[in-house]
């Protein structure tokens, strides 16, 4: 990223916007996958669209074989208008759209129950179509010592579980795909036991479903400056694979059934793969504190309590030194800081590129003061507009004036 490429994009496309690197994003998902391959063969990726639901990212998982793993109908949507068939779609979520949800298992995609309200709406679309083979798998909730009670999923120890294992298990026309989990902590001590409750449960209960689905909440790659700020070890791919991959090898090897395995990374597949770049507007002192106010936010890169990997690109302006200088964003905010207490050379209209924001960033900007910024896509040569920029008529259709 240099002046002269950034003075293109300025001109065109203005002062502040995403870059999105989809090769970068497709060398991630290979990586993992073959990491998990190379100890436990059947594994795949069902890409967690909550995360950045980019429609080219969702392409690039049907392509390459991936699982399209949604949280709403929304998401169903997407998956759908990227081209995925219903088999290859998972529907997570603690509340589903009933509608939509009916014909998502009439269309053969398989929804994983999440609480006994939702398994008495699936036995109501079952009876009513009880000639339609459906789809369902099962969340499954137990404890990984990891400090938190997760709010998804049966608690495996309940009675409502044990209904809607015998539901799904020996009810004419329903087929059990899965079991799933999901916990939210990244720390990769937690894995070995997501792997163990899992393989418990199934020696309990003397089922092997088709899947076994061990979630999200992996780590990605990221700069060596965002890596030193975390308490806690950044593990790569292979040492995830190692945790959790490993079990199942052991306890499947002497098995004649091998099921599938999966993981529903986000983070850990497209959190390097967008950049933010934002424009110095104004620079100043306030009682001896240097502040320096871009066109961006907080809410574009989705990051807090840390300093996001920052680049200062100089664009032709005369830079001076500054020390403990704060950005900040264009909110009324006073909270709205991008980083704190930069000591370099900065000087108006420079751009600020700031790395590692592909997770959560451009799917959890609120429509707040300004409209969204457009992503751009210059990872393959050229420059593709993966999403123009919002105008008023995107947030305020919807109103009544």
């Amino acid at each position: 990223m240099d002046k002269k490429i950034l003075e293109q994009l300025r001109a065109e496309y203005g002062e502040a916007f995403y870059l999105l690197d989809s090769a970068q994003f497709r060398k991630n998902f290979a990586e993992l996958k073959t990491a998990f391959n190379n100890i436990y063969p059947n594994w795949n990726i069902a890409y967690s669209y909550k995360t950045n639901y980019t429609p080219k990212l969702c392409k690039i998982v049907n392509e390459l074989g991936g699982y399209a793993e949604v949280v709403s109908e929304m998401e169903l949507e997407i998956a759908k208008r990227v081209g995925c068939k219903m088999d290859r779609v998972i529907w997570n979520g603690p509340i589903k759209n009933v509608p939509i949800m009916e014909q998502f298992l009439l269309d053969g995609g398989t929804i994983n129950i999440d609480s006994i309200e939702e398994l008495e709406q699936v036995k109501d679309i079952h009876n009513r179509h009880a000639d339609k083979l459906i789809h369902v798998g099962i969340r499954c909730n137990y404890d990984v010592n990891d400090g938190v009670v997760s709010r998804f999923g049966f608690d495996i120890d309940g009675t409502e579980f044990m209904e809607a294992v015998k539901f799904a298990t020996t009810t004419k026309n329903v087929k059990f795909i899965n079991f799933q989990c999901h916990f939210a902590k990244r720390q990769i001590a937690y894995w070995p036991a997501r792997a163990k409750g899992m393989v418990d449960l199934i020696d309990r209960l003397g089922i092997i479903p088709e899947r076994i689905d061990i979630g999200g909440g992996l780590f990605g790659k990221m700069a060596d400056s965002l890596r030193a700020q975390f308490s806690c070890e950044i593990p790569d791919y292979e040492a995830y694979a190692k945790a959790a991959a490993q079990v199942f090898a052991d306890y499947f090897a002497d098995k004649d059934v091998k099921p599938e395995l999966l993981i529903e990374p986000g983070s850990a597949v497209v959190g390097d793969c967008m950049k933010f770049i934002g424009t110095v507007k104004t620079i100043k002192n306030v009682r001896g504190k240097w502040i320096a106010t871009v066109l961006g936010s907080q809410k574009n890169i989705s990051m807090t309590g840390i300093n996001p990997p920052m680049d200062v690109i100089a664009m032709g302006g005369e830079q001076k030194e500054y020390k403990d200088l704060d950005f900040v964003g264009f909110t009324c905010i006073e909270g709205d800081v991008l980083y704190h207490n930069y000591t370099g050379k900065l000087a108006h209209q420079d751009a600020i590129v700031i790395s590692n924001c592909g997770s959560y960033s451009l799917v959890m900007k609120p429509p707040f003061i300004l409209p969204n910024f457009p992503v751009l896509d210059i990872s393959e040569g050229k420059t593709e507009v993966i999403k123009r920029a919002e105008n008023f008529d995107d947030l305020f259709h919807t109103f009544n004036f």
